[in-house]
C-alpha cells in the first residue's frame, strides 16, 4: 500500500450534543475530514462552529453520540481501543498545542517538555529529544526557568516541545496563536511550518484566514458541518 495516498486519519459523520441543564445543545451534525500523512489542514470557523469539538474527538479527549460518526487511526476504529490504547494513542501518535499553554507552574521548562515521557511508556531517548527540541526552538538558556519567567511566545514554544518530544504523527493545535500578539504568533506559525517540512502532520482549528492559508489544505465548519473544502492557492 502507498501510505502517502491512504489516509492517516479518517473522521466520518460525526454528531456531538452536549447537554445544558435539561437543554440537548448540537455541536457536530455528521462532520466528516480525511487527513493524509504529513498533510497540514487547517478547520476554518467562526466561534460556536464545533471546531474545537470536531479536534477533541481526533485526539479522543472525548467521543460522538453513540452511534452516530467513527474516527479511523492507521484503519483502526477509536472507539474499539482499550483504555490503555487509547492512552497510548493520546500519548505517542497524536500530540496536542492550545492557545493557552497549559504548563505547570512548579516544573521547569525542561520538565514541561518531558511531562509526556514520564506518564506513559515512551520511546527511549527522551531527554535528549527534549533538548534538542528546546534548543531548535531557541529555549537552550531557559531550561531550568519555570513558566513564570517566560513570555508568552517562550511558554508557547514549550508547550510545542513538550507536544512533540514522543514523535507524533500528527499535531492537534487548537488556536496555537490565539493568545499571542501577531509578531509572536507569526514566530510560533514559523516554527510549525518547519515541523510540518519535517513530516509532521497538522490539523490546526482557527477563526483567522490568514493563518489557514498556511496550510495544505482548508475545510470551513458551519453549523456543525464540513460545508467547503477550499485548497489553498500558492
Amino acid at each position: 500500500m502507498n501510505e502517502q495516498a491512504h489516509p492517516i486519519m479518517v473522521a466520518t459523520d460525526l454528531y456531538k450534543t452536549y447537554k445544558l441543564g435539561q437543554v440537548d445543545v448540537p455541536v457536530l451534525k455528521g462532520a466528516s475530514l480525511r487527513v493524509q500523512h504529513g498533510e497540514w489542514v487547517a478547520v476554518l470557523g467562526s466561534s460556536g462552529s464545533g471546531k474545537s469539538t470536531l479536534l477533541h474527538l481526533l485526539g479522543d479527549l472525548d467521543r460522538p453520540d453513540p452511534g452516530r460518526g467513527e474516527i479511523r487511526f492507521r484503519d483502526q476504529l477509536l472507539h474499539e481501543h482499550s483504555r490503555r490504547q487509547r492512552n497510548t494513542y493520546r500519548n505517542r501518535s497524536i500530540g496536542f498545542v492550545f492557545q493557552f499553554y497549559h504548563l505547570l507552574p512548579e516544573l521547569t521548562v525542561l520538565e514541561n517538555s518531558l511531562l509526556p515521557t514520564m506518564v506513559a511508556p515512551s520511546p527511549p531517548g527522551g531527554h535528549e529529544r527534549a533538548e534538542h527540541l528546546l534548543e531548535r526552538f531557541g529555549l537552550s538558556h531557559r531550561l531550568q526557568h519555570r513558566p513564570r519567567e517566560l513570555s508568552g511566545g517562550e511558554r508557547q514554544r514549550v508547550a510545542i516541545a513538550r507536544a512533540l518530544v514522543n514523535e507524533p504523527e500528527v499535531l492537534l493545535a487548537d488556536e496555537p496563536t490565539g493568545n499571542l500578539d501577531e509578531r509572536t504568533g507569526g514566530g510560533i506559525l514559523e516554527l510549525l511550518q518547519q515541523e510540518h517540512e519535517r513530516g509532521l502532520g497538522i490539523v490546526m482549528v482557527t477563526h483567522d484566514r490568514s493563518i489557514a492559508d498556511m496550510a495544505d489544505r482548508v475545510v470551513e465548519l458551519h453549523d456543525g458541518r464540513v460545508e467547503i473544502a477550499t485548497p489553498v492557492s500558492r
